[in-house]
């Protein structure tokens, strides 16, 4: 047609994607002492129309599963036949540390804090470069998948800088029950993302080394909320309850003040207040105990799930509100538009 302007391709490590296909890259990461070549796999989705280019990752901690599964669910969904733009899907970055089921590189560095990274430097500053300059360059948008700590949970919630609108927005688009304000981390990838022009939000939701189903389904849901939102897929009217995400700008962890035997009373998600109990720490022979409660008013959006514990061990996480009148309303109406126990409107069997 006349007048037309066909998209350019995406180039890829060796690889050349052309408008309208869609294709798997293996990247070449740092081989293995035993002369094992290893590689971050790479989905693209280069659709034939013009939109913006928005990248999801998992996995930068190896053992943070949650986001595979969300990536997984995601390059599935029939509607990316009708996207515009360009999505480039890595369900594990850190492969090393997810082969190992560890957190860190095989170096011990946490990757997480080596962005933009070096070609020369340390292992995990070579794979913070190439992710870099593959995946982030030339992105509008990204999405970065995290969980818990190992034996942590964390109650589904976008981290995000607050101070920039558009930002802002799009964390509130995604749908998460609770937004916290969390400053940029030197070394981070959200931080030099967004140093290079690219909308960044984290997502946090569930524990290392496990499934959580809420959390999955509420990830693969706020990145299509936000590809519509953003020109990628047709809008359409959103379904289930609606409700306000509740935005926190400080947050604080409550932590043993002794050590022993850890018996939790307080899920995620409860609203507490000052001086609440929270939980109980005792001897093994339950002589001498000792109450946790908290020193702030706000909700439990991340707690330890080991009842082992040490003097000074951080247990709760908690966000703090100015006020917490529409906390349990938003946290009732996602736990019930995410129901495990009802069939998914992407697909999803219910879990039984």
């Amino acid at each position: 047609m006349a007048g037309h302007r066909r998209r350019p391709p995406v180039y890829l490590g060796e690889a050349t994607i052309a408008p309208g296909e869609r294709a798997t890259v293996e990247l070449p990461v740092p081989a293995l002492y035993t002369h094992t070549e290893m590689a971050m796999p790479v989905h693209v989705v280069h659709s034939a129309r013009d939109g913006p280019r928005l990248f999801v990752s998992a996995a930068i901690h190896g053992d943070e599963l949650n986001g595979v599964e969300i990536v997984r669910r995601l390059l599935r969904l029939s509607m990316l036949d009708k996207m515009r733009g360009t999505l480039v899907a890595v369900p594990i970055v850190n492969v090393h540390g997810c082969i190992q089921r560890t957190r860190e590189l095989p170096d011990g560095r946490d990757l997480n804090r080596a962005f933009p990274g070096s070609a020369t430097g340390s292992m995990a500053a070579r794979m913070a470069y190439r992710f870099m300059t593959e995946i982030v360059a030339g992105s509008d948008y990204g999405i970065d998948l995290h969980t818990g700590a190992n034996h942590r949970s964390n109650l589904p919630q976008i981290r995000t800088q607050l101070d920039d609108p558009e930002t802002e927005h799009l964390a509130r688009v995604f749908g998460a029950p609770v937004i916290l304000h969390s400053n940029l981390r030197d070394g981070s990838l959200r931080q030099v993302a967004q140093e290079e022009g690219t909308v960044t939000l984290l997502y946090e939701a569930g524990e290392a080394l496990r499934f959580d189903e809420v959390a999955v389904r509420a990830g693969v849901r706020g990145i299509v909320a936000v590809m519509r939102e953003v020109g990628m897929l047709p809008r359409r009217r959103r379904r289930g309850r609606q409700f306000e995400p509740v935005v926190a700008r400080q947050s604080t962890w409550v932590r043993a003040p002794a050590s022993g035997i850890l018996r939790l009373r307080t899920p995620l998600g409860a609203t507490v207040r000052r001086g609440e109990p929270l939980a109980l720490v005792s001897d093994p022979f339950g002589e001498d105990e000792s109450e946790v409660r908290s020193h702030v008013s706000g909700v439990v959006i991340g707690r330890i799930n080991l009842p082992l514990v040490h003097a000074g061990e951080a247990l709760f996480h908690i966000a703090r509100f100015r006020s917490d009148e529409n906390v349990d309303e938003a946290l009732e109406a996602f736990h019930e538009n995410h129901d495990p126990n009802e069939p998914d409107r992407y697909g999803e069997e219910p879990v039984v």
